[in-house]
């Protein structure tokens, strides 16, 4: 370092005083030798390089606060002048970050409790209806976006062509039960006729028996000379007729029961060809339901396509149709699933009402990302892999849902999904008041 003496008395032409505002009480002049109590030659105002100290020294960079302000005395009094001009503006300053700073706190305590996204939507399992049968259409009872019940008629299908089926198929029914009905009195008749073959079978049989006795006492008879032989031979006669007849009898009646089995045959036959008339019969009933075309249940009818007059074919929309029983499908990214469960309470926003404040509750978490299940999944063994935060769709069940806004798929929602049951501080302090 320079001394002082040097630095007064040898003062290069280069470290001459330059022209400057007025020095401050206690600065050295030039030719001024400093007293004990002044102060630093380095409060003068003096060109020097700024990079360099008096005597031609660099200054490393690192130099310490108190050297900075010493060679920028200006902006060291202009900072300190602030302050003392200026210093209620400063202390309001203080105080309105202070205040600041204590509902920041409370918002960042809240907030904390809470899991919400913007990528959430009501969805619901809207479906087409369609007849089951072809026809002219004659009726639609309902118009656009109307709600209707379970059961409420939607369109009406001309129903003469079915009508006439149906009564052509109750015809065949009835004639299977007419057939099966004679055949029964058929039965019925054979039965008799079988009681009949039995009786001449045992009235063949005495006859037999009385026969073989004639002819065995006459035979005897004629043995001893007390008869005739001619006896004997006619007895023996009308013992084998009736040996014959009894055969007849027995022959008769084994045929009477073999028809009882015929008859059964083709009474299982007329019952099956009844039971094939039943079917059909039925089937021709429902085909008369089909022509009513009803709601399954309870929902709104959405872009409605039938016309009175349109030919509706079978499996043609007529309309879509969106049930009342909606939920909110909320995709969430997969970080925030740390502490989400089913059963957690969820406020739900929604944008087309932002003024409706709605209930809600987790109802479950799908196992797996939205694209995971996607037609085109994404396939991340490339080698050009870029690891991207997944979405997890969580469903969620609306509370109560009111029944006078118009509520469906698509519309979107902000779900605030509370992860925390303890209450934040702020709630704390609302409680006490």
């Amino acid at each position: 370092m320079v001394s002082k003496e040097n630095s007064l008395g040898d003062t290069p032409d280069a470290l001459k005083l330059a022209p400057g505002p007025p020095l401050a009480p206690g600065a050295v002049t030039e030719g001024e030798l400093p007293s004990q109590d002044a102060r630093p030659i380095a409060d003068a105002t003096v060109a020097i390089p700024p990079d360099r100290e008096p005597g031609g020294v660099e200054q490393s960079p690192e130099q310490s606060d108190d050297t900075k302000q010493a060679e920028n005395p200006r902006e060291h009094e202009v900072h300190a002048g602030f302050l003392r001009r200026h210093p209620i503006a400063i202390a309001a300053g203080a105080i309105v970050f202070a205040l600041a700073l204590v509902p920041g706190y409370f918002y960042w305590d809240y907030a904390g409790h809470f899991e919400s996204t913007d990528d959430a939507f009501i969805a619901a399992r809207q479906f087409a209806v369609a007849p089951k049968v072809a026809g002219y259409i004659t009726a639609v009872p309902v118009t656009d976006n109307q709600h209707v019940a379970a059961g409420d008629v939607i369109a009406r299908i001309d129903d003469r062509d079915y009508r006439i089926a149906l009564e052509q198929a109750e015809a065949q029914v009835s004639s299977a039960q007419a057939s099966i009905e004679n055949i029964d009195a058929q039965v019925a008749v054979q039965r008799a006729q079988i009681n009949a073959n039995q009786a001449q079978v045992e009235q063949a049989q005495a006859n037999l028996v009385f026969a073989r006795q004639q002819a065995t006492r006459y035979q005897t008879l004629a043995q001893k000379g007390s008869g005739t032989v001619e006896s004997a031979q006619q007895y023996a006669s009308q013992l084998h007729q009736q040996e014959a007849a009894l055969k007849t009898a027995q022959a008769s009646f084994a045929v009477a029961q073999r028809q009882i089995e015929a008859l059964d045959a083709q009474r299982s036959s007329a019952v099956a060809s009844r039971a094939q008339a039943q079917a059909q019969r039925d089937q021709a009933q429902l085909n008369l339901s089909y022509t009513i075309v009803t709601a399954a249940q309870p929902g709104r009818v959405v872009n409605l396509a039938a016309a009175v007059g349109q030919f509706a074919q079978a499996g043609t929309s007529v309309t879509m149709f969106v049930p009342d029983e909606i939920w909110v499908t909320a995709n969430f990214k997969e970080t925030q699933l740390v502490a989400m469960h089913p059963g957690q309470a969820a406020d739900l926003n929604i944008d087309a009402y932002p003024d409706r404040a709605m209930r809600g509750h987790v109802a479950s978490i799908q196992p797996g990302s939205g694209t995971a299940f996607s037609l085109l999944p994404a396939e991340n063994a490339t080698g050009n892999y870029v690891k991207i935060v997944q979405r997890v769709p969580v469903k969620i069940i609306i509370d109560d849902p009111p029944a006078d806004v118009a509520l469906g798929p698509g519309m979107s929602v902000v779900p605030s999904v509370r992860i925390d049951p303890k209450p934040s501080l702020l709630e704390r302090l609302k409680a006490q008041l």
